[in-house]
């Protein structure tokens, strides 16, 4: 099982560069950015994750930046969106945006996408959240005829244009992977059905993904998916020994720890714990 760091980046915290040379020299396999792009005052819609929306939620950074600064002072190191907001991004110039990264990076984006919670973030970008799955699929359906043809174009209902030219492409064939989040079942569904990838969520309702791997495997082969090339990554992990070894041993390709945003010496800190497990699950 790989293991990588997932935060929200801000400035308050460890800059997206220095928390991706700290990652890249400890060994980790991976780095992800959280996405907000605001967060309305006068919010209604529930935080999902409990009663207080923790500050950090509306300080984080435009992730296609913080990746782009990530990118350039790293070499091996994947990095990815954790998760994009599609629903709440222009498809054309978000799939420019992904394929730039994947030029500038040599390959090493990875596209963590979903159609969010919150309502009113959603309304101020023009989309209802009663619409967002719709939305969502095709935004990804359009985006991936940028990215892997010369003429693309995409009709729909929320998404609608006629044949565009648009370089660059990605470097990775045919496109950087996607991982889907959210729940079971529509999360897993979309992600068997769209993606690359299932990426849940820690501390969102059920987590007991070691559980759900055989919910994995029984719904791919209801859908007719081969698995060989589809991974299941655990977004927020702590660093507990025995609920990781769990994740490895039902078959999670994946578990990325949770880095603290609001802090550098905090994001050091939990840097420096993680870096122990990394001998132990290599």
């Amino acid at each position: 099982m790989k293991l990588g760091l997932c935060t929200f980046p801000t400035a308050h915290g460890l800059l997206p560069a220095e928390l991706a040379v700290l990652a890249e020299d400890a060994g980790f396999e991976s780095l992800w950015f959280a996405e907000h792009s605001h967060i309305p005052v006068s919010r209604l819609s529930p935080w999902p994750g409990g009663d207080e929306l923790p500050e950090f939620y509306s300080r984080v950074l435009d992730p296609v930046s913080a990746m782009a600064a990530a990118a350039a002072v790293t070499d091996r190191i994947r990095l990815g969106f954790g998760i994009a907001l599609v629903a709440q991004r222009d498809p054309i110039q978000f799939a420019k945006s992904v394929a730039s990264l994947d030029v500038m990076s040599s390959g090493r984006v990875a596209v963590g996408v979903g159609g969010g919670w919150n309502a009113e973030e959603m309304a101020n970008h023009g989309t209802d959240i009663a619409d967002r799955w719709q939305v969502l699929r095709e935004r990804i359906e359009a985006m991936k005829a940028i990215w892997t043809t010369d003429e693309a174009e995409y009709h729909g209902k929320f998404v609608d244009f006629d044949p565009i030219f648009s370089w660059p492409k990605p470097v990775q064939d045919p496109h950087p992977p996607l991982h889907f989040g959210g729940r079971i079942p529509g999360g897993l569904r979309r992600a068997l059905r769209h993606g690359q990838g299932w990426i849940p969520l820690l501390g969102r309702g059920d987590s007991d993904f070691a559980a759900h791997m055989d919910t994995v495997r029984t719904q791919a082969h209801e859908l007719g998916r081969d698995l060989s090339q589809f991974e299941v990554t655990v977004y927020g992990c702590g660093p507990d020994l025995g609920t990781l070894e769990s994740y490895r041993d039902a078959g999670i390709h994946r578990a990325l720890l949770f880095v603290p945003p609001m802090s550098a010496s905090q994001a050091r800190a939990a840097v420096e714990v993680y870096q122990r497990l990394l001998d132990h699950f290599r």
